[in-house]
């Protein structure tokens, strides 16, 4: 009696706050999004698709995938460099760079936003000189690449920097002592172990990029 007890009470415990974490998921994630269809659809199917449909809407929509179609490569790229030399090397800076990997997540989109008005703006640091060079960033789809590179850097970094330090570079050691150049080791053994972790962290970045407002509406 004394051992049946405590697990009854454990699992009761164990489904009351299953039950909780389902409620407050149904009430944060399920009803707001069912909302935001209800009130799209409320005058009907037609109406919907003639706003999907208006000239402006399709412009935003293919900026939004444009921004996704070049940010999220540009991260990825940037992520593996920046997890393969936290990871696989020890040099000076180092903990600095992994302190500016966070940055972008520890500033506001907005703050981030005007931060790039005031350094490329046409009053900024640099707006004068590039535009005396004929290069004028803000207010164009480039001001939209480049917040949106900014906010969403860390996301693939992040993802990949845990794992690759718990997996270590034994077999990238064993690969090179085998032969295998610095692309057949990554193609063949680096980059099936964090196949995973790259895919999670470009997902989360495309999210990021496809959501991101306060940036992209102050350039």
């Amino acid at each position: 009696m004394t051992t049946i007890a405590p697990r009854a009470s454990r699992s009761a415990t164990e489904y009351g706050l299953i039950g909780l974490a389902l409620v407050l998921s149904i009430f944060v994630l399920v009803v707001p999004v069912a909302l935001i269809f209800t009130y799209a659809l409320r005058s009907g199917i037609e109406a919907y698709f003639a706003n999907i449909l208006q000239p402006d809407t399709l412009h935003a929509v293919f900026l939004t995938v444009l921004a996704s179609l070049v940010v999220v490569p540009i991260n990825i790229c940037f992520g593996v460099c920046a997890a393969w030399a936290v990871t696989r090397f020890r040099f000076p800076g180092r903990q600095l760079l992994i302190t500016l990997i966070e940055i972008p997540f520890s500033i506001s989109p907005i703050v981030a936003g005007v931060c790039y008005l005031f350094l490329y703006g046409g009053q900024g640091l640099l707006g004068p000189v590039l535009e005396a060079a004929g290069i004028r960033l803000m207010f164009t789809v480039f001001a939209i690449f480049l917040v949106s590179l900014f906010v969403t850097a860390p996301f693939v970094a992040r993802e990949l920097i845990p794992l690759m330090q718990q997996q270590g570079g034994d077999d990238e050691e064993a690969a090179l002592s085998l032969g295998a150049n610095g692309f057949q080791m990554f193609w063949h053994v680096t980059l099936p172990n964090i196949r995973w972790a790259l895919f999670y962290g470009a997902v989360l970045c495309n999210a990021r990029v496809m959501g991101e407002f306060g940036a992209v509406s102050v350039v």
